[in-house]
């Protein structure tokens, strides 16, 4: 009966250091999150989960292009794109995107733009927009369904959750994020 006991007690022990282990690492290290909507189509789709970065940002700052996690309201969290990075300044143009003044391509949106709309995929901005330290300019990759910094503004350091680096779930479509630039 005491070895019985003493087996059962290692088994507690293991399950609860696994526990405290797996709760530190969903605190401070990574975090799963479920895309809800279809703002960022085809990147990601309604349902798809990914796994988020909590730490990366922390050394390094967001790149143009990377996919984020952020807190957009006191209960909702959003993923979208970095687009413009602080002191750049922002601008659609003819559907183009122009960051400080010269073009630049958004590969991920090709497929997106040439379904022969006639209506533009992003709209103009109204003026140009500069982005302000510590704040980066996000959208979504389905723009005409998107609520991004078009709206809510520019998203400030401190509201990122961190960076999306892999997306586990539908299994079939399982894999690293290449930088986040898919």
């Amino acid at each position: 009966m005491n070895a019985f006991r003493s087996h059962w007690v290692d088994w507690l022990k293991a399950i609860i250091v696994a526990l405290l282990f797996a709760t530190i690492i969903r605190a401070f290290f990574f975090i799963s999150y479920e895309v809800r909507g279809e703002s960022m189509m085809p990147s990601a789709y309604d349902g798809e989960r990914f796994i988020i970065n909590k730490v990366g940002y922390n050394f390094v700052e967001p790149d143009r292009f990377d996919l984020i996690v952020f807190h957009a309201t006191e209960t909702e969290d959003y993923i979208k794109r970095v687009i413009a990075l602080p002191g750049d300044t922002v601008q659609y143009v003819d559907d183009r995107l122009y960051i400080n003044g010269e073009y630049v391509d958004e590969p991920f949106l090709v497929e997106r733009v040439e379904e022969g709309n006639r209506m533009p995929y992003t709209y103009d901005f109204a003026y140009p927009q500069v982005i302000p330290e510590g704040h980066v300019f996000v959208l979504g990759d389905n723009r005409p369904y998107s609520k991004d910094s078009r709206m809510i503004g520019p998203i400030s350091y401190e509201s990122i959750v961190g960076k999306v680096d892999m997306r586990f779930w539908p299994i079939t479509a399982a894999g690293w994020m290449n930088d986040a630039k898919e």
